[in-house]
């Protein structure tokens, strides 16, 4: 909690966050004979209008006209979500909608976020982003071997990133399929989740080792295991329901949704937010938070998605800083620690393998 967090009375914040809980349904500011009608707040209205004051006074609210009510400061905002919010409860529909999503196996990560992006956006009126991460190298996690014919078999590595790479390799001499169990054994067991570069001699002979009358096959998959490790991820960013924010006021003003559209069509900006967030927690940007002149009228919400140590990508809404922030955090969490699950359940059932069987 913020260290002015003790410095506001328990009435204060009452009035603070119903300023706030109202502003965010109407969208228009809230003035003291507004607050006198809500049965929790038992004070004159001079006693309201002094508070006010000093709640602007202290930057917690902005007065956008000398007649008009107030609204939140991005102070406001911050303060609201770290210490005032309340738990948003998610409706049966909304439960059985995000469970649908869960509870259908598939296999395929980018079908998963596509799908989620969608759901969100939906649930919540706002811009969904669904992001997969940028990786330097990738690192396999899991191998397979499928021989197709007498003369090759195809290499199937699945990725921290939970993508597939395949790789067909030609067999210089028969193997037969003791030599290829033994083969994908092997590279489970000493090639799993390691920096290809930091592959040493003597790990190369203990896998030779555990193939004896099988190494020639060592060389080929080897240099297929390079080349896939090596195919560098520069991420990527997807929204959905871009359309929605022309709802909000906050972006009717042309030159402003024109800004910002441009900084979500780059991409990389965005890629850059979310590279540098916290990987365990919901990350909240509120306006200049971002630290993006195109969006000091926005916030961004997301979590990251992870499957063990590994971040596999993340979804979030991006939205006017009146967004309702408790619904958003609660459908974002529950949906991540979802797929997250369902991530883990496919690894131990193998099921990412199907479609080659």
């Amino acid at each position: 909690m913020h260290k002015e967090a003790y410095e506001l009375s328990e009435r204060k914040k009452l009035i603070l966050r119903t300023i706030i809980d109202a502003y965010i349904a109407g969208g228009e500011p809230v003035g003291s004979k507004f607050l006198t009608t809500n049965k929790r707040i038992t004070l004159s209205s001079a006693t309201i209008r002094n508070e006010m004051a000093e709640l602007e006074e202290m930057g917690y609210l902005t007065q956008p006209h000398t007649s008009a009510g107030r609204i939140p400061s991005e102070k406001g905002y911050r303060f609201y979500v770290d210490s005032l919010m309340r738990n948003y409860r998610l409706s049966s529909d909304e439960l059985r909608a995000l469970n649908n999503l869960v509870q259908n196996k598939i296999s395929e990560l980018d079908s998963v976020l596509e799908y989620a992006g969608r759901l969100v956006s939906s649930l919540t009126n706002y811009t969904s982003l669904t992001v997969k991460p940028r990786t330097d190298a990738v690192k396999i996690l899991r191998y397979k071997i499928l021989k197709l014919n007498s003369d090759g078999f195809l290499l199937i590595m699945i990725t921290a990133t939970q993508t597939v790479k395949t790789k067909y390799i030609h067999m210089t001499s028969a193997t037969d399929d003791d030599g290829l169990i033994r083969l994908e054994r092997a590279l489970n067991e000493l090639m799993c989740d390691i920096d290809m570069n930091t592959v040493t001699m003597p790990l190369m002979m203990q896998l030779q080792a555990q193939l004896v009358g099988y190494d020639s096959q060592v060389s080929p998959v080897m240099r297929c295991i390079y080349e896939a490790a090596n195919e560098s991820d520069s991420g990527d960013l997807k929204l959905d329901g871009v359309n929605r924010l022309l709802q909000y006021p906050e972006f009717n003003n042309i030159d402003t949704l024109s800004s910002m559209l441009e900084v979500l069509e780059r991409k990389e900006d965005i890629l850059d937010v979310v590279s540098k967030s916290d990987k365990r927690l919901i990350n909240i940007y509120i306006g200049n938070e971002i630290e993006l002149a195109a969006m000091r009228h926005t916030s961004l919400v997301f979590k990251t998605i992870s499957s063990g140590s590994h971040v596999v990508g993340a979804i979030g809404v991006i939205g006017p800083c009146r967004m309702d922030y408790s619904k958003v955090i609660t459908t974002v969490e529950y949906l991540t620690l979802g797929i997250a699950g369902m991530i883990s359940d496919e690894e131990e059932d193998s099921d990412i393998y199907d479609g080659y069987e």
